[in-house]
């Protein structure tokens, strides 16, 4: 999901999560290690071609009261109740090249994509330590990067509802569907489907995108342990973009996208210290 829109949604950092623990388990408090993963992902939301992405790279997990990682990214929680939590969360997108995608052709590349923002989640159902529906609202700030200076790219608003399973086909197994739809500023959706007059040619007209609807999305994963060390994830997502604000942009080609993904995690390094995971499965 570009952002969390095309590309899988914080790719990195869901591969190099780890799985849920086992209920009695206790876990590290810190973890170091490397991941490696990939797919086949389209270039953009609403975008007419899937491209196959790879990435590895090092990670950090800190399983504090305050700062945490799971399949939803980094996030800093902030408030912690039984049923509500409130949070600060980040995610992230893969760069595509606009020499590999014919709609783009001549137009700069998309970059890097991170986000960070506040998040609220409440769980209006839980079926004991194993299954939970819970819904959550994040807005995240955008910013672009090429490694050589940061852009500030608008806001999205992802509201999101989602059902998760603790030990379905393993015992550490985590399953996660979530669907919802997607909205953004003006300035997110230019960075998309805005075409500037000198980027205009037959066929690709020049266009200035508004803020509005996005898309919707559907999105799985599945993440198990191979070893206490080594855990593999793999995933994928369908988004329709019907009826989407800017479906009259030259860059908008197509009203379905679908991404499969998948990688593996090793950790190299676990602290001495550990914490528990019995009151909290899902973490």
């Amino acid at each position: 999901m570009r952002a969390a829109l095309a590309a899988p949604a914080a790719l990195c950092l869901l591969l190099a999560a780890p799985a849920a623990a086992q209920p009695t388990e206790r876990r590290p408090l810190f973890e170091a290690g490397v991941f490696g993963g990939g797919g086949y992902l389209p270039d953009y939301p609403a975008a007419g071609q899937n491209h196959f992405r790879g990435l590895a790279l090092p990670y950090l997990i800190y399983r504090g009261e305050i700062l945490r990682s799971d399949d939803r990214g980094v996030r800093g929680r902030f408030y912690r109740g039984e049923d509500l939590e409130f949070n600060l969360s980040f995610s992230g997108a893969l760069p595509a090249r606009s020499r590999d995608n014919r709609a783009r052709e001549g137009m700069p590349d998309l970059d890097f994509l991170g986000e960070v923002g506040p998040a609220l989640r409440w769980v209006p159902w839980r079926d004991g330590a194993k299954r939970r529906v819970s819904l959550e609202l994040p807005v995240r700030a955008v910013f672009s990067s090429d490694l050589s200076q940061v852009d500030f790219r608008g806001f999205i608003v992802a509201p999101e509802a989602a059902f998760e399973h603790v030990g379905l086909l393993h015992p550490a197994a985590r399953t996660r569907v979530g669907i919802g739809p997607v909205f953004a500023t003006g300035r997110f959706m230019d960075y998309f489907y805005r075409v500037e007059d000198r980027f205009s040619r037959p066929g690709r007209p020049g266009y200035d995108a508004a803020g509005g609807y996005l898309g919707a999305r559907l999105q799985l994963s599945h993440r198990r342990p191979v070893t206490d060390r080594i855990s593999v994830v793999a995933g994928g997502r369908v988004e329709n973009f019907s009826g989407a604000t800017n479906e009259g942009s030259p860059l908008f080609r197509r009203e379905w996208n679908g991404a499969v993904f998948g990688g593996v995690s090793i950790a190299l390094y676990r602290s001495a210290a550990t914490v528990g995971s019995a009151s909290e499965p899902f973490d």
